[in-house]
């Protein structure tokens, strides 16, 4: 549980935005999403091998 604590006289807009940013910093949300549906640990594997492919051919298009 993230607490973010509220200073008096601050602004709710502002608490609200420290709190997604603490949220995205933590990742909770993906955290969340990958435990909905369990993955075989080849299946990880094989989406984390595509991904660093994938960013070695970006990459390597962006160097030329």
């Amino acid at each position: 549980m993230l607490i973010i604590k509220i200073v008096p006289g601050e602004n709710i807009e502002r608490a609200l935005k420290r709190y997604r940013n603490k949220v995205r910093n933590t990742q909770q949300l993906k955290r969340i999403r990958d435990n909905q549906e369990f993955t075989k640990k080849s299946m990880e594997k094989r989406e984390s091998m595509k991904k660093a492919i994938h960013r070695k051919e970006y990459l390597r298009m962006n160097e030329v």
